[in-house]
């Protein structure tokens, strides 16, 4: 209902009750009139009643007149406020509905462009589609067209075939044969004589390319080498230090030979100790902590362990150092901290006067340098190198061939099959299957065959060589002894009539340990014994 219409009816609801009540207290004075004119007058307690009625029903009038103006007012307030309200209500309506007519034009306009596009698609779908018809029209008549101009061409080659083969008397088979024979004749005369001439300049090429590349990388990275040595001299402040350096009753000499297990040897050389020890790590470890204690000044048991747990802290961090160092310098990343450790404590080892860890160094550049060359993979090159002397940093540790040893550590840190191979084929003590193993090899020994690189005099190098033979002749049923892989391998010869294979085999270990008690020698060496059994005959 319209809020208007219930104001208008709110107040006429107010009115009529108003005029009600006039009119219910007209009629009642108009009856106390009359009873007035009938009776001679009212008593006084009447009048007063009277009154008091008349002037109850006039409060009650004032009262249902307020009350009737106030609900009137609230009833204006409301009323106005709905007012209000329908007019807000109607506005967004109004605002809502004029939104939907424009989605609605929208979706209509959207719907005609899209059947729009999808007519002119259909279109071109028609239009395709008797475009491809008539394609397909066209490649059956050439199809048709081809078909009969081939059984044309068939029926020509046929009647030429006939004409030729009676032509020459052979058939097309006899006729194909003697073609392909002579062309095969001519192909293998050319295919000799080109292989020929390749082989030839690539001989030549190759030694020219070989001594070239090997040459500049000798010549490139040649170093300086080391004497080899297996002592140790510290210098002392005095000959005074000595006696405290052995202490009381040589408490503190064997307290030092215990903890560190380096011989100390104090002799009449002045103001000068010596250290020897196989292990150059510990012997280095020795060196640092004997040189604390005599800077500290105080020697005893107790400070000599002290001195040397910070010692053997310091050698293993520069171990570390010069190992990290060796792969900057290299440019190999992402090595196993174990393998780098082990690397780093080549440097106080030397082998015939060369500093171990130079000569892997050196050894890295040379590979790279040939991969180089060669269009292969230097870095990989270089991997394999540095790393394929690493067992020797344990084989004061472990026995066995330093190559065997090194494959086994590098395989159990994680490197790639191909450096592990590099490392145990080396000395040909697996057989060599890779380029990287081959150049490994030959990286090895250029850097230690150079000139200048070890100081083993070749006379002593003879000399061990040629008892190594000795020792194999002397034995019953040998033929021929060769030394070879510069010592670390010997081939033996036997007489197959005079040795069997199990004599073969007692002859092996009797050589090996002979050798074993009677020379001195680097890393091990391979004793191989070859019995052959050949049968000839001749034909006449």
């Amino acid at each position: 209902m319209d809020p208007v219409v219930v104001v208008t009816l709110a107040v006429v609801a107010v009115v009529a009750l108003a005029v009600m009540t006039i009119t219910v207290l007209i009629v009642l004075l108009r009856r106390i009139g009359e009873a007035g004119g009938k009776i001679s007058g009212p008593s006084p307690e009447q009048e007063a009643e009277i009154l008091a009625e008349l002037e109850t029903a006039r409060s009650e009038a004032a009262d249902i007149r307020t009350k009737a103006e106030s609900d009137a007012g609230e009833i204006l307030r409301r009323s106005e406020a709905a007012v209000e309200a329908a007019a807000e209500l109607r506005k967004e309506a109004e605002a809502e509905g004029r939104v939907l007519k424009y989605e609605l034009k929208e979706f209509r306009s959207d719907l005609e462009r899209r059947e729009n596009r999808l007519a002119e698609r259909e279109q071109r779908l028609d239009e395709e589609a008797r475009r491809q018809a008539e394609r397909a029209r066209k490649l059956a008549e050439t199809e048709t067209e081809l078909a009969d101009r081939r059984e044309d061409l068939d029926r020509v080659s046929q009647e030429r075939k006939a004409i030729l083969e009676r032509v020459s008397g052979l058939t097309s088979d006899q006729a194909r044969s003697e073609l392909v024979r002579e062309i095969e004749n001519q192909a293998k005369r050319e295919a000799a004589l080109i292989v020929r001439e390749i082989e030839g300049e690539a001989r030549k090429e190759g030694e020219k390319r070989a001594t070239k590349i090997v040459t500049l990388a000798v010549q490139r990275v040649a170093t300086e080498q080391t004497a080899e040595s297996v002592v140790s001299v510290l210098h002392l402040p005095g000959d005074e230090m000595k006696g405290r350096i052995i202490g009381r009753e040589g408490r503190n000499i064997r307290a030092f030979e215990s903890t560190t297990g380096v011989n100390l040897i104090i002799d009449d050389t002045p103001e000068a100790v010596l250290l020897s020890c196989f292990d150059p790590v510990r012997r280095e470890t020795a060196r640092l902590t004997l040189e604390k204690l005599v800077l500290d000044g105080r020697i005893h048991p107790q400070r000599i362990e002290e001195a040397h747990e910070r010692s053997k802290a310091e050698v293993q961090e520069l171990c570390v150092r010069a190992g990290e160092d060796a792969l900057v310098e290299l440019g190999i990343t992402e090595m196993h901290p174990e393998l780098i450790t082990l690397l780093g404590q080549l440097r106080y080892r030397t082998s015939y006067g060369q500093n171990v860890l130079g000569h892997l160094i050196e050894s890295a550049h040379i590979a790279g340098i040939m991969a180089a060359e060669l269009r292969l993979d230097a870095t990989l090159l270089k991997r394999c190198t540095v790393l394929h002397d690493i067992g020797k940093a344990l084989t004061h540790e472990v026995e066995g061939s330093h190559a065997l040893i090194g494959a086994e550590i590098a395989r159990r840190y994680g490197e790639h099959e191909d450096v592990v191979h590099a490392i145990e084929a080396h000395h040909n003590e697996v057989e060599v299957k890779t380029v990287e193993a081959v150049l490994t090899q030959a990286a090895d020994a250029i850097s230690g065959s150079r000139p200048g690189a070890r100081r083993e005099s070749l006379e002593a190098y003879v000399k061990r060589l040629e008892r190594l033979e000795e020792i194999a002749v002397s034995y019953e049923g040998v033929e021929k002894v060769f030394a070879m892989q510069a010592g670390r391998e010997i081939r033996v010869m036997v007489k197959p009539e005079a040795v069997d294979d199990i004599q073969a085999q007692v002859i092996a270990r009797d050589v090996a340990k002979q050798i074993e008690e009677e020379l001195t020698y680097p890393g091990q060496i391979r004793i191989t014994v070859v019995r052959e059994s050949r049968s000839t005959e001749f034909a006449r």
